[in-house]
């Protein structure tokens, strides 16, 4: 008997789940996105716990051990979860804005369509081109509906909820009140293209306007952190090396001032701990710059996933870069 996978998250959760899917675009369901984030999830935890448990001893106590092991693979298990649903985020946001950039000509086809005299839902049919892509496809389907016997306004509220835009359900809004306490249906089409329109420009100004905050965050996360943690990287294999030199010329020990607390010792924390520190600092702060920098510019974190792979191997590329050049600079000290 086959497994429901569908069955093992709740029923909120489930309809959560396909309202997401719509509104990406993704012709898939419940089920399938289920089975692939269970079965994911599973096949992660298992093979990163039997790997760290093999090639990752993180402490002499073998139930501390295997307790971080777990900890670590459930992280990263989740971190796939977590991963299917940013993308879910992206597609809705994409689908979100190219429609809100196709909105306004789309109106204005539909207002003209309207003043040569036909009907509200032929207009609306005869406007969905082409070029409109996805959009053209959906109002096609909300007209197959409304051939089936929907409500024409019910029809128009389904269309407002493909997508996760506040201009498109305040048109639908505008829309379903015009049509029920009467008005100029083709005027307010072609008003709402211009208001949609300038709202736009609105958002463009201010994006431009924020520009100086999005440079300076682009910097601090993908070039000044990576140079400082190469930097420090740097100045900890040197102290190493010292006092490796320095233990090495005292086997009994360094001599006593008479101040105990005042007695040096090496540093706690060796230039490879520090490595992988650095490594995964910096992708931590370069991914958490992309979302900040689509945030400040465009008011989404979410649009910041596609520019984080790159903000991550900028940074990693530049700590490299620095660690090499760095390492020539103190190569005369003895820095490995």
């Amino acid at each position: 008997m086959a497994i429901r996978f569908e069955r093992l998250i709740s029923r909120n959760v489930a309809v959560a789940l396909s309202n997401e899917l719509d509104m990406a675009g993704m012709r898939t369901s419940v089920e399938r996105v289920a089975r692939l984030a269970v079965l994911g999830f599973i096949a992660i935890f298992v093979i990163f716990s039997f790997m760290l448990y093999l090639f990752v001893p993180l402490s002499q106590s073998h139930a501390i051990n295997s307790l971080l092991d777990v900890l670590v693979a459930l992280g990263l298990a989740s971190l796939y979860i977590a991963m299917i649903y940013a993308y879910m985020e992206y597609r809705i946001d994409y689908r979100k804005t190219k429609m809100e950039a196709m909105i306004p000509d789309y109106l204005q086809i539909a207002s003209a369509n309207l003043r040569s005299g036909i009907s509200l839902d032929r207009a609306m049919l005869l406007a969905a081109r082409p070029e409109f892509e996805f959009l053209s496809e959906d109002i096609k389907d909300m007209n197959m509906r409304i051939f089936e016997g929907e409500n024409f306004n019910d029809a128009l509220a389904g269309l407002a909820k493909k997508y996760r835009s506040y201009q498109l359900s305040h048109a639908v809004r505008m829309i379903t009140e015009s049509i029920i306490y009467g008005g100029a249906m083709a005027d307010l089409l072609e008003q709402l293209s211009k208001d949609i329109r300038s709202q736009q420009l609105t958002q463009k100004e201010v994006a431009g306007q924020l520009f100086l905050y999005s440079i300076f965050i682009a910097f601090a996360g993908v070039i000044a952190s990576p140079v400082l943690y190469g930097i420090t990287s740097q100045m900890i294999a040197v102290t190493s090396n010292v006092w490796t030199g320095i233990l090495a010329a005292n086997p009994g020990g360094l001599p006593t001032t008479g101040l105990s607390f005042l007695k040096p010792s090496p540093p706690k924390i060796t230039p490879t701990e520090y490595h992988y520190f650095a490594i995964a600092s910096i992708v931590t702060v370069s991914a958490f710059a992309s979302l900040i920098l689509a945030a400040i510019s465009t008011g989404n974190p979410i649009k910041g996933l596609k520019y984080m792979p790159v903000f991550i191997a900028t940074g990693l590329g530049i700590f490299f870069i620095s660690q090499l050049l760095l390492k020539g600079v103190f190569a005369g000290i003895g820095a490995a």
